[in-house]
């Protein structure tokens, strides 16, 4: 096992001589799972991968990016709709349905 002070002195020392602000070690984790949560992977994976015994600490912990995410995702959804609504005008007759024209990703 490693000496959680030695593993942060050698740590720093390699923050340090690679000119990189310094950051705690445990930053390392939080931002593993923040790329890991802006790249889609579901809550529940990265709750078992920090060990978290409950989603919901993953879910608090994280919640300003889910939020984020969240936004993102909105405001894909009215460029999207907005887009469609462009569409829908110059095609529709009013008695059909209009097509639906939403990019998916």
């Amino acid at each position: 096992m490693i000496d959680p002070t030695n593993l942060t002195r050698a740590f720093n020392t390699l923050l340090r001589k690679s000119g990189l602000r310094r950051i705690r070690f445990h930053d390392l984790r939080h931002s593993t799972a923040t790329l890991l949560l802006e790249q889609g992977v579901e809550l529940v994976v990265i709750k078992e991968l920090l060990g978290h015994a409950h989603i919901g600490v993953t879910a608090t912990v994280y919640a300003h990016v889910r939020l984020r995410l969240q936004r993102d995702a909105i405001d894909a959804l009215g460029a999207a709709l907005v887009g469609r609504e462009t569409t829908e005008t110059a095609r529709s007759d009013g008695d059909e349905p209009p097509p639906c024209t939403a990019h998916v990703r």
